[in-house]
């Protein structure tokens, strides 16, 4: 019964799942979320250090950001999986809701650990709000086509980088507004942000959601994320304080190994409903993007944060100022970004770019570890711009790796589990090295004040009665420098008025003996009576005392004076110390100077620099260049240290990446191809049940017209491939010959409609 195939019409091209206008709605939606996170963390950045000094506990601000990025790490691999069961949009709006809610709880901070704990909460919301809308780019967009797209995203960091400094320099520069205090308004400018994103959201991210027939949570491997991450976060944080070895960081050692091995147990039971399923590491792409992820987020964050504080306490930049110096690094990463993204989109090749981004960040961070306490800005900008040229090679490229190596049913897990281990690369990276500059920083400026230019300066300002006075140098000068001048003028003073006590008790007992001893040989030679010779001696004694006396004294003053020309010996024998004279506190600080460097090698002592010393940075404020460069110095030390850290770690990813083996990228969007497998599973039934009806197709945007087999219906996926002459490999097991169109001859070759 068979006959002759009808011939097949010219294949149609198979409908766009969402058009341009309507990923253009979604994009909108996506860029008001990620503008609401990303103007936090540059707000947040340049008020941290008035934030710090006004809570008095700068050298805490680690817990702050530690905490923030904890919390967000642990919570974006938590997002990706409830997302790709329950769909992006609610996730991402609970994410905004909750960045809102902890934004309001920060701004109520009274101290550095209640701040910590409010920014655990914007944390929880945070990670949402950065791994959502990778994830939902993931979905509509193909892997080639982001890069146009890319254009948009990157004016929402650069606004957020230009804004944000601005705003966070206004609100940190700000005593109150509207009675409140300034750096609070950091945190309160997201409530009305966060309403408009909200809303944005509500009425432009509408996006298909595909049922993936999964509704298994993988709670236990959420606790399994938090108890082996927070252990070792915390020793990484407190370990210095603690002690490496204390029982304190051996029990969060193995509460952490108990934790990763727990985790790596569950997520095997769990198998494809696992929070982070274990099969996305069998792709070399993905695992090699992954670890390449956690090291350069390790040394990005963490050095990266390190910035600011340097452009604000060294080069003596505003808040604002130092937001607006970052300019260079954000310049260097929408060119990268930019570039490499058309490069990609034109090429779907893009291994070239982690080596050149590694390579270049990498000699940023070489660059910085050249930095003085008084080099030019213009050169760390340099540095700074390399910075971000690199980074802008890394950042897309590492996510879209990793999702052109899944499919749309672990496009949010792959997302986010990207995501999630560059932020764990983050986080230690933060907790690691702002501990390590924090620590080192103390024994740093003690170094630093012990150099013999350096301390030789300080002490002269010090002990400068007009610079000691002055309203701007009140501040370091009761933090630092009053301590040893009062330390020291007390001791001189008081070794000195031993001196002078002692030379006029021994002038004085001199006089009196001489004087009685010339008395008794004129009582002896008869000149005075021998009745009268009491008297005579005690009144000769009483003058030849106060004689002995005022010559001691005048030679005791002489001799002071001479040794130590601040001293001064009044007529009564009272030693002061007068300071004002600038060529006699010179030499008087040229003799004081070693005695001052051994005791600050010594452990202990009104001279020692501990991390109480650096909590409150606000002393340095338009204080005097001599007092300040001690810590000027030793913050730069401190700072170098980082980057040296940082910079190897970074070359431990380059060296990874010339090992990368990346695959050319699909041209199809996760979403479109999740459509044309289920057209082809729709036809392929039709076809294997002889089913009267064929599946209806859009061929596009208007045609909801029912196909025959005149008009073959749209062709997808594989099919598609095969009508063009590219043959899949299950056309090869096909044996019935037919290529051009879907569906068998029923009957005569005729098939029914409705």
């Amino acid at each position: 019964m068979s006959q002759a195939a009808t011939p097949a019409q010219a294949p149609a091209t198979p409908a766009p799942i969402m058009s341009h206008r309507q990923i253009m709605f979604v994009i909108f939606g996506l860029m008001a979320g990620m503008f609401l996170s990303a103007l936090d963390q540059t707000v947040v950045g340049t008020a941290i250090r008035t934030i710090g000094d006004d809570l008095h506990g700068l050298s805490l601000q680690a817990w702050v950001t530690t905490a923030y990025l904890i919390v967000s790490t642990i919570a974006t691999p938590i997002y990706g999986k409830l997302s790709d069961i329950f769909g992006r949009r609610p996730l991402f709006i609970l994410a905004i809701v909750i960045f809102v809610i902890g934004s309001i709880l920060s701004s109520f901070s009274t101290s550095m650990i209640e701040l910590a704990f409010f920014r655990a909460v914007q944390g929880l919301g945070a990670g949402g709000l950065m791994s959502m809308p990778l994830a939902i780019m993931g979905d509509i967009l193909a892997p080639r086509e982001r890069a146009k797209y890319q254009g948009y995203f990157l004016a929402v960091f650069g606004i957020s980088s230009v804004a944000g400094p601005l705003i966070g320099g206004l609100f940190a520069g700000a005593n109150q507004i509207l009675w409140i205090a300034g750096w609070r308004w950091v945190f309160l400018i997201n409530v009305p942000i966060g309403i408009i994103a909200l809303f944005i959201v509500l009425a432009f991210l509408h996006i298909p959601h595909h049922n993936h027939h999964s509704v298994r949570i993988d709670w236990w491997g959420a606790v399994g994320v938090i108890v082996a991450l927070v252990p070792l976060l915390l020793v990484a944080e407190q370990g210095r304080d603690w002690g490496w070895g204390s029982v304190a960081s051996i029990l969060c050692y193995v509460i952490g190994a108990v934790g990763v091995l727990g985790f790596i147990i569950v997520e095997m039971l769990m198998k494809d409903d696992a929070l982070i399923p274990l099969k996305l590491f069998r792709s070399n792409t993905f695992s090699m993007a992954t670890i390449i992820g956690v090291l350069v987020g390790f040394g990005m964050f963490g050095a990266m944060l390190t910035i600011p504080l340097y452009l604000q306490l060294v080069l003596g930049s505003t808040p604002t100022e130092s937001g607006l110096q970052l300019l260079p690094m954000i310049l260097g990463l929408m060119i990268a970004s930019i570039a490499s993204g058309q490069i990609i989109a034109r090429t779907g090749h893009y291994r070239q770019f982690p080596i050149l981004g590694t390579l270049l960040l990498a000699g940023g961070f070489f660059w910085l570890t050249f930095v003085k306490y008084d080099t030019s800005y213009w050169i760390i900008a340099c540095a700074m711009l390399l910075i971000g040229l690199g980074l802008g090679q890394m950042m897309q490229t590492l996510t879209i790796a990793s999702q052109n190596a899944v499919t749309l049913r672990d496009m949010g897990v792959a997302t986010s589990a990207s995501t999630f281990f560059r932020q764990i690369g983050g986080t230690l990276g933060t907790a690691v090295l702002i501990s390590l500059l924090f620590a080192v920083m103390p024994t740093n400026i003690q170094s630093s004040l012990s150099d013999k230019p350096t301390l030789t300066a300080a002490l002269n300002a010090a002990f400068d009665p007009a610079v000691a006075d002055a309203p701007e140098n009140k501040a370091i000068m009761k933090t630092v420098y009053d301590p040893i001048v009062d330390n020291v003028t007390k001791n001189t003073t008081k070794q000195l008025q031993t001196k002078v006590d002692s030379a006029k008790a021994e002038g004085s007992t001199k006089g009196k003996d001489a004087a009685i001893a010339a008395v008794q040989k004129q009582v002896d030679a008869g000149l005075i009576p021998q009745n009268e010779a009491a008297a005579a001696k005690a009144s000769a004694g009483e003058a030849g005392a106060a004689a002995g006396e005022k010559a001691a004294l005048k030679a005791a003053t002489a001799g002071i004076e001479k040794a130590v020309p601040v001293a001064r010996v009044s007529a009564d024998g009272t030693v002061t110390l007068d300071f004002s004279k600038a060529s006699e506190r010179s030499d008087f600080v040229d003799t004081l100077v070693p005695t001052i460097q051994k005791q600050l090698t010594k452990s202990g002592g009104s001279t020692k620099v501990d991390s109480s010393t650096i909590n409150d940075t606000s002393f340095l404020k338009s204080a005097d260049e001599r007092l300040a460069k001690p810590f000027l110095v030793g913050f730069n030390s401190s700072a170098v240290t980082v980057y040296w850290v940082a910079m190897f770690v970074v070359l431990l990813a380059f060296v990874l990446t010339l090992f990368f083996k990346t695959p050319p990228l699909r041209a199809k969007s996760a979403l479109q191809e999740a459509a044309d497998d289920e057209a082809m599973r729709a036809v392929s039934a039709a076809e294997e049940t002889g089913a009267l009806t064929l599946p209806r197709v859009a061929a596009d945007d208007d045609d909801d017209e029912t196909t025959t087999g005149a008009e073959p219906p749209v062709e997808h996926g594989r099919h598609a491939d095969a009508q063009h002459g590219h043959p899949s490999p299950q056309d090869h097991d096909d044996t019935s010959g037919e290529r051009g169109h879907h569906g068998r001859h029923l009957g005569g070759g005729k098939v029914a409609t409705p």
